[in-house]
């Protein structure tokens, strides 16, 4: 006999957001109008307050995390990388544009427009996987939402047709989703940590192209999560051997003893998208 799938739970109770729209329906006397007369949920500074930050912490963990399960999304591919990186087509005028001062800094950014094309192309690989049977999508591309490196993945998505995430931030300069995030995959946050949480809680390989202190910071947090048992191994693709070992001499710390030799196994250095693309597919495999 087959199974019947359950319908839908019925709560005897009124909802939440039946008695939302009747409270904005009260006549307004001196009580009504007063906050201590809001529904808790309705009532902004309330939430804002600093001893609902828990409360908050939660949200921001439990909103995208539903978001993406209902859009069926089952693994992520996350890039990281940095906000400052010209595409090549834009390479030429932003060194042109840079002032004197910062022409040298400029050119140099400019030559890593090629690590533009090749995210770009890495999520047009990973984002050309067809869908499960059941509809589920595998190695969704991941970003930070922003520009540069962040858009040269959600636009690689994009040349093949599929959805991607872009996971905001909050910062002191304004920070908006790049054009090819897909609008129903865009979110906000205002805590760090959980945005790092969502980045790492679906993902099957990460790439990590040459960036700032920002992607430092993601990429120390991954390798520390894999190194402690916290997080299972994924493929974790440096583009750019020639970058990554000019600002961080990962030999030296083993050879330090801070780190076991072993530890310089967690990640692979890698020049193409076809190459990190081979790396994650080996892996996948053999999973």
């Amino acid at each position: 006999m087959d199974r019947m799938t359950p319908e839908p739970r019925r709560h005897s109770l009124r909802q939440a957001d039946e008695d939302a729209r009747r409270s904005r329906e009260v006549a307004r006397t001196p009580q009504t109008e007063h906050p201590a007369y809001r529904l808790a949920f309705q009532d902004l500074d309330f939430l804002l307050r600093d001893e609902l930050r828990p409360v908050r912490l939660q949200l921001e963990l439990l909103k995208p995390e539903m978001l993406l399960h209902e859009a069926g999304i089952v693994s992520t591919f996350v890039f990281y990388g940095s906000a400052r990186i010209p595409a090549p087509e834009e390479a030429d005028a932003f060194v042109a544009c840079a002032p004197p001062e910062r022409h040298a800094a400029a050119a140099r950014l400019a030559a890593k427009s090629r690590f533009y094309a090749e995210a770009r192309r890495l999520a047009f690989l990973a984002s050309s996987c067809p869908c499960r049977a059941d509809g589920g999508r595998e190695l969704v591309v991941c970003s930070g939402g922003g520009p540069s490196i962040m858009e040269a993945a959600n636009r690689g998505a994009a040349d093949a047709g599929a959805p991607s995430i872009g996971l905001n931030v909050v910062l002191p300069h304004e920070q908006r989703p790049n054009a090819w995030v897909t609008p129903s995959l865009s979110f906000q946050f205002h805590y760090f940590a959980i945005r790092k949480m969502h980045f790492l809680m679906r993902a099957r390989a990460v790439a990590v192209f040459p960036g700032g202190y920002g992607t430092l910071d993601e990429l120390f947090e991954l390798l520390t999560l894999i190194q402690t048992g916290k997080m299972d191994p994924v493929p974790i693709l440096l583009f750019g051997r020639d970058y990554w070992e000019g600002i961080i001499n990962f030999s030296g710390l083993a050879e330090e003893g801070v780190i076991d030799p072993q530890d310089l196994s967690l990640f692979t250095f890698v020049e193409t998208a076809e190459e990190a693309w081979d790396i994650v597919c080996r892996h996948l495999a053999e999973a």
